[in-house]
């Protein structure tokens, strides 16, 4: 823990740390009101180069649509990814796996990266929510 600490502080001063270097938070049967699943951490968004690609799911990635990567959410499961900085909020559907950079717990679609307002940066401090169709927040 100690050397990770250094580490991280190495790299703050550096100015090589991003913002969301904390480790991330998972909370599977989640406080969050309503929600079965709740985490905090790093996302990163993936757009044009990947278009037409075969997703984990077998669809076609299309960057237009509203849909993300997660390493465990069930395939079609819907969350709601909330940007940290601005507090603005988009919808995704998990329809692939990933992210595979370390810190980070999702990567969302071109659209989606545009409506969170964090196309321009590339990377952003989120919390993701998973709720069950039922209970989801308008």
């Amino acid at each position: 823990m100690k050397a990770r600490l250094s580490f991280t502080i190495i790299l703050l001063l550096l100015g090589l740390a991003p913002a969301f270097a904390q480790p991330h938070q998972a909370h599977p049967k989640a406080m969050d009101e309503g929600a079965f699943y709740a985490e905090t951490g790093g996302a990163s968004w993936y757009g044009h180069w990947h278009n037409g690609m075969t997703t984990a799911n077998g669809s076609s990635f299309d960057p237009d649509e509203f849909t993300a990567a997660h390493r465990s959410l069930k395939f079609g499961t819907i969350v709601q990814v909330t940007n940290l900085r601005n507090h603005r909020m988009v919808k995704v559907r998990i329809t692939d796996r990933g992210p595979h950079a370390p810190g980070r717990i999702i990567d969302v679609s071109a659209a989606a990266a545009r409506e969170l307002g964090m196309q321009h940066r590339g990377l952003a401090r989120v919390r993701v929510r998973a709720y069950d169709y039922d209970q989801f927040p308008d």
